[in-house]
């Protein structure tokens, strides 16, 4: 299997269980949406930000079609002026590499330095999907067990309104 052996024996030791599904590299969502027929989730948009400073680091994780505006998005997460981590920063802190970016990255986050903000709506889905820590595969998770691996990384993480 693509991905991360750890977090699958992590997923394991958690008794999460998963639907695999291998594609070619996607880095964006429009390359991804090819490889999506059939899969019964809701496929979610994932962004790693740093505020001004450089200090803090957040993962925006959001329902895939929703567009996202920086500086609307400041003035909602209240954390200051935001923009993309670089890639340098996000191996540092998720292990992870462009296109590749998934809340399974937590597992290399191992002084919790990543905080999260979850779309409230995505609380509504049955079943989330996420790359396993590189970008030619995709697993499909339940909500519950989404929220039992947050719990699992000991990350900071809320749910806020992103948008209407």
């Amino acid at each position: 299997m693509n991905g991360d052996p750890h977090l699958y024996q992590i997923l394991d030791e958690l008794n999460i269980p998963f639907e695999y599904n291998e594609h070619p590299p996607v880095a964006t969502i429009e390359e991804a949406k090819k490889y999506w027929k059939g899969i019964e989730a809701t496929h979610c948009k994932n962004l790693f930000f740093r505020n001004h400073k450089g200090d803090r680091h957040y993962l925006v994780i959001l329902e895939h079609s929703r567009a996202v505006l920086i500086h609307d998005l400041e003035m909602r997460l209240k954390q200051g002026k935001l923009s993309f981590a670089s890639d340098q920063r996000m191996f540092k802190y998720l292990g992870l590499t462009p296109g590749s970016v998934s809340p399974f990255g937590l597992i290399n986050d191992r002084e919790k330095q990543v905080h999260l903000f979850i779309d409230e709506k995505l609380k509504g889905a049955k079943k989330l999907s996420f790359h396993p820590c590189i970008n030619t595969a995709s697993l499909v998770i339940s909500f519950p067990d989404f929220e039992k691996f947050l719990v699992w990384t000991g990350n900071t993480c809320e749910y806020i309104k992103l948008y209407d």
